[in-house]
């Protein structure tokens, strides 16, 4: 489904983000690759080594994607240049993708019950425009009620910072 904004002009062209995955996709098949072949892709006289199934999961991954470049070069030709993306598209994405992208590193620093009430009470001020008191009834409640779930009853434990420490978990 395409929504084209005439007066937004276009960033990327269908095309090109086409390729540009692709690409992407073929340097991850050719790590898989890589390291199957490090690993082994033979067979033992128990069956298989550990990188056979990978290795030729990565061979169809780069040969998907070759398929999908030269598909969007030879067919995709004849439609022209269509926008994947106009600028006002992308500013929201980006919206996500930068908290989005700041949450997981934070989690690492603060934990993930922290860095979750920051990211949910941040979202929900910046795009959603809340009250702070649903803000903060939801941003503390959420995390809380996850951390008793994980930590308490299912004794199961997520990436913790400072303030767990302190509290003894």
């Amino acid at each position: 489904m395409q929504h084209e904004d005439e007066s937004s002009p276009s960033l990327v062209s269908i095309k090109a983000a086409d390729i540009v995955v692709a690409l992407i996709l073929i340097g991850i098949g050719l790590v898989v690759i890589t390291d199957s072949l490090r690993l082994g892709i033979g067979w033992d006289a128990d069956g298989p080594k550990s990188g056979y199934f990978p290795f030729y999961t990565g061979l169809l991954i780069v040969a998907s994607s070759i398929g999908t470049i030269l598909f969007t070069w030879l067919k995709r030709a004849k439609k022209g240049n269509a926008s994947f993306v106009n600028r006002e598209q992308l500013g929201y994405v980006l919206k996500v993708l930068v908290p989005s992208a700041i949450y997981v590193a934070l989690i690492g620093v603060i934990g993930i019950y922290i860095s979750s009430a920051l990211f949910i009470g941040a979202f929900m001020r910046w795009l959603g425009g809340f009250r702070w008191h649903t803000i903060i009834i939801i941003s503390v409640g959420v995390p809380l009620f996850l951390f008793f779930m994980f930590e308490v009853w299912f004794k199961v434990p997520l990436p913790k910072g400072p303030l767990e420490d302190m509290l003894g978990y």
